[in-house]
């Protein structure tokens, strides 16, 4: 099934419908969706990482969880389907494709999805979808920047954990001679200041992707980051992205830019902006005298805005968060078969 979740789109499988070895898997992704071409022309990929995702869902063991979801982010230009990050966006899609492939019994008029979600980062999440009469719909007046109609909210609370947030044990760092601030309390994400990089902070996505001077900057500092926050070497990952964050435009709380990595979002992700979100509400980051006390942060990004509902346990560099909310929307595009493309010859 192809869906739209918040402002990604990608193919959400069940996951008995996949080979079972990663490898034989992946190679089977690659051939779904087109890769490796920039354009994905011969798969059903977008031709963008943001629409070049792959949601695998299936029946939990965890009776915590009524379903498990894996996501897969696969490169568009490059062989590579890498499971080192989740996603939030796709993570919307999840309890209504849980509901139509009958892994989730709808209820009347709402049902509740408890997600676990298999990547790194998150452990749990729990999605309200609306289902009148027993069906998911879809159709709704919700607006969400970054996707151009309305359509039905998805209600997606995001429990915390034990782990502290500034997985370098520090509220700011210094990486290829800038300072950062490195937060995973949904996604991991190093904050950077946009006067740092001789930015305003407001430009457009492809004016910040036409600058290879910047670009090779912020490849500098993200290397440097993945191994301070305990992800090795992170030159093939995908994560961490890096945010840059200056002081908000549109009467929201902090404007964001975001690398993912080498991109730029034309929005946010929903688990980068939990993380935007916690260091935004923790005194002594780089987003300084943006730091706001309310719980709800109104993050700015290219298409519009995002709010998040951040709780935290406050303690500096120790800090945990407790529970994050948002609102996204989902949309089923197309349910049916995909045809993959032919091994080459030799394999």
């Amino acid at each position: 099934m192809q869906m739209r979740g918040g402002s990604s789109k990608g193919a959400y499988f069940v996951d008995s419908d996949l080979p079972d070895e990663p490898a034989e898997r992946d190679d089977l992704l690659l051939r779904v969706m087109g890769s490796p071409d920039e354009r994905q022309i011969d798969g059903i990929g977008g031709g963008h990482p943001l629409t070049s995702k792959v949601a695998v869902v299936g029946p939990s063991t965890d009776p915590r969880a009524d379903v498990d979801y894996l996501f897969l982010q696969v490169v568009p230009d490059r062989a590579i389907v890498t499971a080192a990050q989740t996603c939030g966006n796709l993570l919307a899609g999840v309890g209504p494709f849980a509901v139509e492939r009958g892994l989730v019994a709808a209820g009347a008029e709402t049902t509740e999805v408890r997600i676990r979600i298999m990547n790194p980062s998150v452990s749990f999440a729990s999605a309200r979808v609306l289902t009148p009469g027993g069906r998911v719909r879809y159709d709704g007046d919700t607006v969400m920047a970054g996707t151009p109609f309305p359509a039905a909210p998805i209600d997606i609370a995001l429990p915390g954990n034990d782990a502290p947030i500034y997985p370098t044990g520090r509220l700011v760092d210094r990486f290829a001679g800038v300072e950062v601030t490195c937060v995973a309390a949904g996604m991991p994400v190093v904050l950077v200041r946009a006067g740092d990089l001789q930015l305003a902070g407001d430009e457009a996505p492809d004016e910040l992707e036409a600058d290879q001077e910047l670009r090779s900057i912020v490849e500098a500092i993200r290397l440097e980051a993945g191994s301070a926050m305990g992800l090795g070497d992170v030159r093939d990952a995908t994560v961490p992205k890096i945010t840059v964050v200056s002081a908000p435009r549109h009467g929201g709380t902090v404007t964001t830019r975001t690398f993912i990595p080498h991109r730029v979002h034309t929005a946010v992700g929903v688990l980068g902006a939990v993380s935007v979100a916690a260091a935004v509400r923790t005194p002594g980051t780089v987003t300084g005298p943006v730091a706001a006390p309310d719980r709800i942060v109104r993050v700015e990004h290219p298409s519009g805005f995002f709010d998040v509902n951040v709780a935290l346990d406050e303690g500096g560099a120790g800090t945990r968060i407790r529970r994050s909310t948002v609102v996204r929307t989902a949309r089923k595009l197309s349910d049916g078969l995909v045809w993959p493309r032919a091994r080459e010859v030799g394999e």
